[in-house]
């Protein structure tokens, strides 16, 4: 077992169904962006999908607890949070899926290494990563350098994320992607070629306000045009309170189509998720 960060935090996420360990400074500390993420598959997701880039593993644990006929692969770099999200996997909330997650040490970027790690290709059903999303050299990283690994990119840009994804699904296989909304231009440029049939999501943080996440998912080797949907508001115009529907998200374990019909459009929905 590798050694615990001196000082974590235990958050609970879902309600109370998931409990992550996390450091308490020093590291990107995951909330928000990470449970949107996993409701873009949600409870019907089947076979074994790779949390890429999980950090403590918030997304991919919330998805677990929601998606029973799942297996989940927590693959990621930095040993204090690879050791984060084996500690959350004794916690007692997480007794009901964890024997359905594997936390696996790996710099997802390098074939190589995938390989001995045993991440073979195409050996996956589906995806879902919140990458890094800042281009080396455009802002100011910061000075702390693993928060700067969480949040710059790689020489390669997003680019490179999307291929070590292409290479890990197997044909027919889903992805699903949130990053800042600005990003979305490189996020269509890195599935050019790999996942077609795109479903956009914009994420407005209040009614009248601009996009800013979006929610991407599509399928590898689909031709079908990109969909660019309706938003989804996750408070109103005034106040704090998440609205009604993004609540249920956050606090009830809900997925994306449970409160947001046209995520489930059965021409590109949550049927999409299911294994053949």
């Amino acid at each position: 077992m590798l050694d615990m960060p001196l000082e974590t935090t235990v958050d609970a996420f879902l309600g109370g169904m998931v409990e992550a360990i996390q450091p308490a400074r020093g590291h990107h500390r995951s909330g928000l962006d990470a449970v949107i993420l996993a409701a873009a598959m949600g409870g019907v997701a089947r076979g074994r999908i790779i949390d890429m880039g999980a950090g403590a593993g918030v997304a991919g644990l919330s998805l677990a607890a929601r998606a029973q006929g799942a297996s989940l692969v927590l693959a990621e770099r930095e040993a204090e949070l690879l050791a984060c999200a084996e500690q959350a996997l004794q916690r007692p909330a997480n007794a009901g899926f964890a024997d359905r997650v594997e936390v696996v040490g790996v710099d997802l970027l390098a074939g190589d290494a995938r390989k001995a790690a045993a991440l073979l290709p195409e050996s996956f059903d589906h995806a879902l990563m919140n990458p890094p999303f800042h281009d080396r050299g455009r802002v100011r990283a910061s000075p702390d350098d693993f928060r700067a690994r969480a949040h710059v990119l790689e020489a390669g840009g997003l680019d490179d994320w999307f291929r070590a994804a292409a290479a890990l699904v197997r044909q027919q296989g889903t992805l699903a992607a949130i990053l800042p909304a600005d990003r979305l231009p490189a996020v269509l440029a890195a599935c050019e070629g790999r996942f077609g049939g795109l479903a956009v999501l914009p994420l407005h943080p209040r009614v009248g306000e601009p996009a800013s996440r979006v929610l991407v998912r599509g399928t590898k080797g689909s031709r079908a045009a990109m969909r660019l949907l309706p938003g989804l508001f996750l408070h109103g115009s005034t106040g704090s309170p998440y609205l009604a529907g993004p609540a249920a998200i956050l606090r009830d374990g809900a997925s994306i189509a449970d409160i947001h019909s046209v995520w489930s459009d059965p021409q590109w929905g949550e049927t999409a998720t299911r294994s053949s």
